[in-house]
């Protein structure tokens, strides 16, 4: 009786968080997709009408549009972050004076607020009046009737994603700087001893024991650009036009509609889209190792 009490055991101590992450997720899961399958505006009741809204959704433009700004931001953020982090990482690794300054420079950025970096980067890039265009015509890089459309159509998503740059850079920085504290010192020593340089050490030795640590941030770079919101909506709205939705905004303007089952249905998408990205970097990443 006492074994089979001990065998059942470690499920007990799991239970809890079994509970809450079936309730408060994968219950919320099956009920948005049970809902992207119905007309449901949020208020009226449920009709089922199977497919429609995922059909509507390959025919709208907006959602074409959003995807393909989703897609630049993923590529261009995943890419961006990941080199500078490694290579202000490695700089600030060989203990040069100052170095735990810049760390901490670098660093703050992700304490604070994405409503308020945001907030600041829209009135620095604003058109007419922003502090930036402002600077170029005080060193005579803009005439005074020339205004460069920092957030309008062409350059809005490019500007998301130096904001987005600049606020979680410091976290890959410091995951990057982490895994190279990880890496043993008699690695560098036996390089050294066999005459090998720095750019030797880092090709051979400090890249592939960052690989895992590579491997992790691209996967949460992926699912964090999905779930990008909150900068896009606060400095571009997703405008001029819908020239700067992303998924999730353009999820967000659907639910505003009062569109929940299509709403729903655009969630479901960013879902599977989030899962298939993240297991074929894991996949690569086995295969690979």
């Amino acid at each position: 009786m006492g074994v089979g009490a001990n065998r059942f055991k470690p499920y007990l101590y799991i239970a809890p968080v079994l509970l809450l992450s079936g309730v408060l997720l994968y219950y919320c899961v099956g009920f948005t997709a049970y809902a992207s399958l119905t007309d449901w505006n949020g208020l009226r009741r449920m009709n089922f009408i199977g497919l429609e809204n995922y059909l509507h959704l390959v025919e709208d433009p907006t959602f074409w549009t959003a995807l393909k700004n989703n897609l630049i931001f993923m590529v261009a953020t995943v890419a961006i972050q990941a080199a500078l982090g490694l290579l202000v990482a490695v700089i600030c690794a060989e203990r040069l004076p100052g170095s735990t300054f810049f760390k901490a420079v670098f660093f703050l950025p992700i304490a604070m607020a994405p409503a308020i970096i945001a907030t600041v980067f829209k009135y620095m890039l604003e058109a007419n009046y922003g502090s930036l265009n402002e600077s170029l015509r005080a060193i005579g890089l803009l005439g005074a009737g020339e205004v460069i459309q920092w957030l309008g159509k062409d350059l809005g998503v490019w500007s998301v994603i130096i904001i987005n740059v600049f606020q979680w850079m410091g976290f890959s920085m410091m995951v990057y700087f982490g895994g190279l504290m990880a890496i043993p010192r008699e690695l560098h020593e036996a390089a050294v001893i066999d005459g090998a340089g720095w750019w030797r050490r880092l090709f051979s030795i400090i890249l592939p024991s960052l690989r895992g640590t590579t491997s992790v941030l691209i996967v949460l770079g992926i699912v964090g650009s999905l779930k990008t919101f909150d900068i896009v909506w606060l400095t571009t709205g997703g405008g001029p036009g819908v020239s700067n939705h992303f998924l999730s905004t353009f999820l967000y303007q659907a639910r505003s509609d009062r569109e929940a089952g299509y709403s729903s249905a655009i969630g479901m998408v960013i879902l599977v889209i989030a899962f298939l990205l993240s297991l074929a970097q894991i996949k690569v990443s086995e295969r690979r190792r």
